[in-house]
């Protein structure tokens, strides 16, 4: 699904603040947990886990569960012009995304990742 996204799916994917929110962090990050989530982004876990299994269906997002953690990142198969784009979001929008941004840098107890998969 992910290697034929057209830009119209990929906006439609992204028309809502907390998911274009959750996206931009998770590629700044590589991989987020949906605790680093609710966090960040100061929303309940059934709301983030909402938005995330939207990104998931539309073909962004990848998870892996790693014990009682659930992890996120972007889609492996993305396009380069569709990593290319939110990379340049994400450069352009660093005021945008700050206060989300200095809630995750400041988040006690953050989950460890023993190994990131590739």
């Amino acid at each position: 699904m992910s290697q034929s996204m057209t830009p119209t799916e990929l906006f439609k994917c992204l028309a809502d603040d907390t998911r274009a929110r959750a996206t931009l962090l998770i590629a700044r990050e590589g991989e987020l947990c949906v605790c680093e989530l609710t966090e960040a982004l100061r929303l309940s876990q059934p709301k983030i886990s909402r938005h995330l299994a939207q990104l998931r269906t539309c073909g962004l997002l990848q998870d892996r569960r790693s014990g009682q953690w659930v992890y996120y990142r972007l889609h492996p198969q993305l396009p380069a012009w569709i990593n290319d784009t939110l990379k340049r979001v994400l450069t352009a929008n660093t005021e945008w995304l700050a206060p989300d941004l200095l809630r995750l840098d400041s988040m006690r107890n953050r989950p460890q990742r023993a190994a990131l998969c590739q």
